[in-house]
């Protein structure tokens, strides 16, 4: 991608109505453009960053025998009300509408119940179990406030796993494999040091649940972590018989601040018991289905990438989800061989499978330059200057630790 083609352009002021860094620094370094609160559009390097997580999502849900599917946006108000959460007093953040034919339709806020639904025509034997089926698709939710970027919108990109087990063993089993996808996933993110498996509130579906923690101040959560052994417990359910089935004193505990970028959920039959979705067993017994549910916000991971590893110049990519590998910066000279020399080495980089973020931008200076390229965040930058047409070096600088080095034009690759 050449720069001078993006129709996107730094900015040094993010919106005066956006509070939190994350957004702050993606509207600057445009990768997303807010449309009104908790409500973002994802440009040309924000789309390129999210496929990236997607792909790491995807890679790791199909490891642990996920099929994808994409369920509908649009909901029907009859599949709800047999568990009682269409009503606005049992879900408060639903948006709602009406059909032209006077139907009343909502916006999908998660999918348990239409999926469930579709999965009574499918599931009727224990050869059929047991079957876990994923999707990334927008949700909506009508939050109260929306002041967190990103990470806490109205509308946004989540991927949601659903098992589908004979009985609790088998689901039990299913659960740890996907606690260990997900610490795959926050690890390949450049999450994995700061993420942590945290005991939560089990809401209306069970005892407890498991949230995955990210520590950054900007989180919205508050987690006691024991430093040692890596337990952590939020604090809505840090209480002595908790703590003490945890094997964990609280004064061995730490407060932090953290951000939910991941939770998983252990259904029971909370959601096949109104919805029918039973089987047959090996006496031709009919059972009901064991069920749990696995979330992960993908604008979430991408806005605490953000607030946790970013620094005071800008957006610092891990590599894995960065929007490219390399940032190819040509400095402004009246030495036509500068822009030969760059130009023939975004070719090459190109050629060799990297993917390239070229600054052929003319009529801008340096400075902006290096000062665009240190807020965008790209990993590694390759200056091209007039200081090396006649040794034939580059400079090589690693944005994250800010170390550079000179090398032989031939030695790039």
């Amino acid at each position: 991608m050449r720069q001078s083609h993006l129709f996107t352009k730094t900015r040094k002021e993010a919106p005066k109505d956006e509070s939190s860094r994350n957004a702050e620094l993606l509207i600057r370094a445009g990768y997303v453009h807010k449309e009104m609160a908790g409500v973002y559009s994802m440009l040309p390097l924000g789309l390129r960053v999210m496929d990236k997580i997607i792909n790491i999502v995807r890679e790791e849900m199909n490891a642990i025998d996920g099929q994808e599917v994409t369920l509908t946006a649009l909901q029907d108000k009859a599949v709800w009300e047999k568990t009682d959460r269409w009503s606005d007093e049992v879900v408060d953040n639903w948006f709602k509408t009406e059909l032209k034919s006077g139907s009343e339709v909502g916006l999908g806020f998660t999918h348990e119940e239409p999926l469930t639904a579709i999965m009574t025509e499918y599931v009727n034997s224990y050869r059929d179990l047991p079957r876990y089926v994923y999707q990334f698709q927008t949700k909506f939710r009508n939050e109260l406030r929306s002041k967190s970027g990103v990470m806490r919108g109205r509308e946004f990109l989540m991927k949601d796993l659903y098992s589908f087990s004979k009985n609790l063993e088998e689901h039990n089993e299913y659960y740890e494999r996907a606690k260990q996808a997900y610490f795959n996933i926050f690890r390949r993110v450049g999450l994995g040091d700061i993420t942590y498996l945290t005991l939560a509130s089990g809401g209306s579906f069970s005892k407890y649940s498991h949230e995955f923690q990210t520590l950054t101040e900007a989180g919205e959560d508050t987690i006691f972590l024991h430093e040692k052994s890596g337990i952590a417990v939020n604090k809505e359910v840090c209480i002595p018989e908790v703590l003490d089935e945890l094997g964990v004193k609280k004064e061995d505990l730490v407060e932090r601040r953290a951000a939910e970028v991941g939770n998983i959920f252990s259904l029971g039959t909370r959601f096949s018991e109104p919805l029918g979705l039973t089987y047959l067993d090996l006496n031709g017994e009919k059972q009901i289905v064991v069920m749990g549910s696995y979330g992960i916000g993908i604008g979430r991971i991408m806005g605490t990438v953000v607030e946790a590893l970013s620094d005071k110049k800008g957006i610092v990519w891990p590599e894995a989800i960065s929007p490219f590998d390399i940032h190819l910066i040509e400095i402004p000279s009246k030495n036509t061989a500068v822009k030969e020399k760059a130009e023939r080495l975004y070719r090459a980089l190109e050629k060799s499978g990297k993917s390239v973020l070229y600054d052929d931008r003319e009529g801008v200076r340096a400075g902006e330059k290096f000062a665009d390229a240190e807020l965008i965040g790209v990993p590694k930058h390759i200056i091209v200057s007039e200081r090396g047409i006649e040794d034939e070096t580059v400079e090589i600088k690693e944005r994250i630790t800010g170390e550079s080095r000179v090398v032989k034009e031939g030695e790039v690759m």
